[in-house]
């Protein structure tokens, strides 16, 4: 088995050509990839197989066995979206700004790759053609550390998109999938500095805080998602229930779905049966706040450690408030600012509510569950970052580029 060390030593090594590869080369990489995909599926999904049986047996949640499995629909969502990073335009070398000083020098401002990229991730399969695509595309080399619960599926993706690199002439090396799959892995990659440009996070919030407090290379953080939707007393009401049911059905074990939904108590009395009888026969456990319980006492008292936490699964938190401002004070209470969602005819509450909310991500009438590089265009995601700095929300291509002052002369020297 292969240290970390040596294995992220080699993708250094390939950064080299990695900043002066074409993009054409790219492009052929990402085409050829999404067809080892395609060509490749039942193989795919028969090592995803082991993976789910191994999980099943050592009891994880049916929303981590659904995090982890593969169809061949998903694995063709896979190839689509290398394709759609295929189609976008490369960021690298792009002149984001420039100008002529009064000495005469050209100062030019121009993206480059950021280097070696390490990941570390969970259960989700998937991501190992998401990450693997947007670093190819924008010249990077990737170090990828999954779980051990997808060993078998992240290892013959991880396989096949190397091979389909190399044939396009893209080092093989560009793209580690680490040997080593020990906790003590993660201390040992977020701190390898000598050849990491850039560590991302990407799972439980656990994972996630673990990574952040003990990394020496840099890191940016994709945050848990506790997500929530508001319905206004002016929203359309059937609009309202349809994306509060949207948003926390359509796949409950992801990041971007609704964690908790607040119901103003002008219309709670109207929206309150409709919606909760729509969640329970979509089999969703409702905790709901005192006033919830008066509309209908079979659902289960809610606590102040369920309006915390992301529960990735059926179960949602209920609570009715009184005005946008109740609703919006709750939200900048237990937000872990991904993603926030108002449903509303008014303009100015929205503009109020998208104003006020402090989120990567805020949503007017609309499902949180389009917080995602695909469905804004990027064509995948390195992840959904909640912090402030160089990358906010879904992040892609151009933000897994730096950026490089290019200055030409013509012997001018500094007085």
């Amino acid at each position: 088995m292969r240290t970390i060390e040596e294995q992220c030593k080699l993708a250094w090594e390939a950064t080299g050509f990695l900043r002066t590869v074409s993009t054409g080369v790219k492009n052929d990489a990402l085409k050829k990839m999404a067809a080892a995909l395609r060509t490749n599926a039942t193989l795919i999904i028969t090592e995803n197989k082991k993976d789910l049986e191994s999980g099943k047996t050592a009891g994880l949640s049916d929303a981590l066995i659904d995090r982890l499995r593969l169809t061949e629909a998903r694995i063709e969502s896979m190839a689509q979206g290398l394709e759609v990073i295929l189609n976008l335009a490369d960021p690298v070398g792009e002149i984001t700004s420039g100008s002529v000083r009064p000495n005469g020098l050209k100062i030019r401002q121009v993206r480059v790759p950021i280097g070696v990229i390490g990941i570390i991730y969970e259960a989700r399969p998937n991501v190992t053609s998401d990450v693997v695509g947007l670093c190819i595309k924008s010249g990077n080399a990737v170090v990828l550390r999954g779980s051990s619960s997808a060993e078998n599926s992240n290892q013959i993706i991880a396989k096949l998109l190397q091979e389909a690199a190399q044939a396009a002439g893209i080092p093989a090396n560009a793209i580690q999938l680490l040997d080593d799959l020990t906790r003590e892995s993660v201390k040992t990659l977020v701190t390898c500095n000598q050849y990491l440009d850039l560590v991302i996070p990407r799972g439980s919030e656990t994972l996630i805080k673990s990574v952040i407090q003990n990394a020496t290379v840099p890191a940016i953080e994709t945050g848990s998602g506790n997500c929530h939707v508001y319905i206004d007393n002016e929203a359309d009401l059937d609009q309202a229930i349809a994306i509060a049911i949207n948003a926390k059905v359509s796949r409950p074990s992801v990041c971007n779905s609704c964690e908790t939904i607040l119901i103003h108590s002008a219309v709670a009395n109207h929206v309150a049966p409709q919606l909760f009888s729509a969640l329970q026969a979509k089999g969703v456990e409702i905790r709901g706040c005192s006033r919830s319980k008066a509309i209908d006492p079979k659902i289960i008292s809610v606590t102040d450690d369920d309006f915390q936490t992301e529960f990735l699964d059926l179960i949602v938190a209920i609570r009715i408030v009184d005005s946008i401002d109740d609703a919006i004070a709750h939200i900048q209470k237990y937000s872990t600012r991904h993603s926030e969602a108002i449903v509303t005819q008014n303009i100015a509450k929205a503009t109020k509510f998208t104003t006020e909310i402090d989120a990567a991500c805020v949503l007017v009438n609309a499902s949180t569950r389009f917080t995602d590089g695909g469905e804004f265009g990027l064509g995948a995601e390195m992840g959904i970052s909640t912090q402030k700095l160089h990358a906010r929300g879904p992040f892609g291509l151009k933000e897994l580029t730096s950026l490089k002052y290019i200055v030409n002369g013509q012997g001018q020297i500094r007085e």
